[in-house]
């Protein structure tokens, strides 16, 4: 039956049961006599009683509605209110699942373009650097080498700074195009992506260890791509916010795929938000079908797990051969 005939009936039994009492033989004195006062207070009780049962029972599934409007997250696919209740009560609910599963698919689309299009705008940043300021400063450098090499002795040495600040600033940029587009991803593969993905993170004030297993399964390009940049931004989050002396990169094999873990023992997240970092990450994995979590880690620090699924080959005994 309809929530609204329910509540329709129900306050019409109320109505008709207190008309009932008024025409029937019951009468209240003047004053009111007690037996009189309990008989009508047992009467609005009961009526009252049931009134809310009935209001409690048929409004339950709207306020899970309610719970779930305010906690769902596209972000984190999957959460439905379960289907309860009657009549339009259930088609509301039918109706509000439909429509996150139609916006997660439409906010997985447009993710997937908007993360496409940055890192073709990354490759586009690291060619440019590499090629134009890249070589730009290689060419100062070899100036600045045939200057020193002519200049008098006292100029020589000021000569010499100007060419190791060169030098720096080179660097700099080489390290900024390899953040920006990883060559040695496409050239050597995701473990030794990693392997210097920490490495150039690792430094003075932060140990980076690695552990990669060796017989992963075969990934899709855009797997190690989301793999290596959920690592990269795991670490940066670390470098700059964590305050940890040591992190630790691990990649292995699981049942069902891979889990890359990214853990550090710095002083945690605690109760803060997720900033734009940890929601990029959410949103990369969401285009292979991952996983992620953040977990407290072993040492105290953080923990972030990326669970990648790896389909399992269909087995075609037609391409085996018949005997």
């Amino acid at each position: 039956m309809p929530l609204f005939w329910r509540i329709f009936l129900l306050n019409a039994l109320v109505l008709i049961a207190a008309t009932a009492l008024l025409l029937g033989p019951v009468t209240v004195s003047t004053p009111v006599l007690l037996t009189e006062a309990a008989v009508l207070t047992v009467g609005l009780a009961a009526m009252l009683v049931a009134n809310a049962l009935l209001l409690r029972v048929g409004l339950a599934p709207l306020q899970r509605l309610t719970r779930a409007m305010t906690t769902i997250d596209l972000l984190r696919p999957g959460q439905r209110p379960a289907v309860g209740g009657q009549g339009e009560v259930a088609e509301l609910i039918t109706t509000f699942n439909t429509m996150v599963d139609r916006l997660e698919e439409e906010r997985a689309t447009s993710s997937a373009r908007v993360l496409s299009a940055e890192e073709a705008e990354r490759r586009r940043v690291a060619q440019e650097l590499h090629d134009e300021v890249g070589q730009t400063l290689t060419a100062v450098l070899l100036e600045l080498e045939r200057v020193a090499g002519q200049a008098p002795p006292g100029l020589r040495e000021e000569v010499r700074q100007v060419q190791e600040t060169t030098r720096a600033g080179l660097d700099e940029v080489r390290r900024i195009a390899r953040l920006l587009r990883p060559g040695v991803l496409d050239e050597l593969g995701l473990a030794s992506a990693l392997k210097s993905l920490a490495t150039g993170f690792g430094g003075r004030w932060l140990s980076v260890r690695h552990r990669l297993d060796a017989d992963l399964p075969p990934l899709g390009r855009e797997a190690e791509l989301v793999l290596y940049r959920v690592a990269q931004e795991g670490l940066t989050n670390v470098a700059r916010h964590a305050r940890a002396r040591h992190a630790e990169i691990v990649l292995r094999r699981t049942g069902a795929g891979v889990e890359l873990c990214v853990r550090d023992d710095g002083h945690g997240t605690g109760d803060a938000a997720e900033g734009a970092g940890i929601r990029g990450m959410r949103e990369r994995a969401l285009l292979v079908g991952a996983g992620l979590s953040l977990v407290l880690g072993p040492g105290g620090g953080t923990e972030v797990r990326l669970t990648v699924p790896v389909p399992t080959p269909v087995h075609d005994p037609d391409r085996n051969g018949r005997s």
